[in-house]
């Protein structure tokens, strides 16, 4: 009896460590899609600079930065725990973001800085403050 308790020991402690090391990778991974979505921001925002305009070329034809941001890419140009925070709405040529409760000064400037690389603003108005990007 006594080894079959050991061993159920042995495998608890296991199964402890083996959750330990989990818990440390999901925090891993949390943190690598928040950098991948801060990085998605200046490449949905901002044409590469150092890629070939292959539109001289007469290959394509130029889009410029007429390509129109959709909600979703602007969602995901910011980091879950801030997403979760804000409310997006589609309201004529804009998208209008606003916070859902307080965000704090550094919550702020964060989203304020994404809003800003997206070439969008931060409108004051009172109760009716909000971010806004313009789609195209």
């Amino acid at each position: 009896m006594s080894g079959d308790k050991e061993k159920i020991n042995q495998l608890l402690q296991r199964v402890e460590e083996l959750t330990v090391t989990l818990n440390k990778v999901a925090a891993e991974l949390r943190s690598v899609s928040a950098s991948l979505k801060s990085l998605a921001v200046g490449q949905i925002t901002q044409p590469t600079s150092n890629m070939p305009n292959s539109s001289s070329s007469g290959a394509f034809p130029s889009t410029g930065s007429s390509k129109q941001k959709s909600l979703d890419d602007i969602k995901m140009s910011f980091p879950e725990e801030l997403e979760m925070r804000l409310s997006f709405e589609e309201k004529g040529e804009y998208i209008i973001i606003k916070p859902k409760q307080f965000l704090g000064s550094e919550n702020f400037a964060k989203i304020a800085s994404a809003v800003r690389g997206m070439g969008g603003e931060y409108i004051s108005a009172g109760k009716d403050s909000h971010f806004r990007v313009q789609k195209k």
